[in-house]
């Protein structure tokens, strides 16, 4: 498996609302065992028709109709650009006060702001429409682990949890 990293938009660990990460692709020369000549350049095409089978292919989502509810109710505050409340509602229960606001400032008023919140909606957009996701893991009562292609960077694969406590499902922090 190759190496985990976190993300280009890095948030402080402790504020971070998802659990995800991203792995590296590999390089392919080293991956199929050749010397650097273009035998297996057609790997990258296979590759590319796969991503693209994936995103025409059926969506997969949630079985769970709490988690959908709640997956479409932050594609929707997304898509009203209501950042305050999305927050709110994605952000896990036990995220300190101090920690939630200082995560929707790095959305709203961080040097980065808008790249970081494109990149979130996207992410949650891909999750809540099912296009793109590879595979749901958990129970999907009480846990959710989306796998899924990065809708805006090549070859990012990325891994966001929810739960559910008391009812309320959250981004795992």
């Amino acid at each position: 498996m190759a190496d985990k990293v976190e993300n280009s938009d890095k948030l402080d660990e402790q504020s971070e609302p998802t659990a995800a990460t991203t792995t590296q692709p590999s390089d392919s020369s080293s991956e199929y065992g050749d010397d650097g000549d273009d035998s297996n350049s057609h790997a990258s095409e296979d590759s590319d028709e796969d991503e693209e089978e994936e995103l025409l292919g059926d969506p997969l989502r949630t079985s769970s109709t709490s988690l959908q509810t709640k997956l479409d109710k932050l594609a929707k505050l997304a898509l009203d650009d209501n950042r305050e409340e999305f927050v709110k509602q994605f952000v896990p229960l036990d995220l300190s006060p101090a920690d939630t606001a200082a995560y929707l400032d790095d959305l709203t008023k961080g040097p980065e702001a808008e790249y970081e919140w494109n990149n979130l909606i996207s992410e949650v957009a891909v999750i809540a429409e099912g296009k793109g996701v590879k595979k749901i893991e958990g129970d999907q009562v009480e846990t959710a682990v989306f796998y899924f292609r990065h809708p805006t960077f090549k070859d990012c694969d990325r891994e966001v949890i929810f739960v559910c406590k008391d009812g309320e499902w959250r981004a795992e922090g």
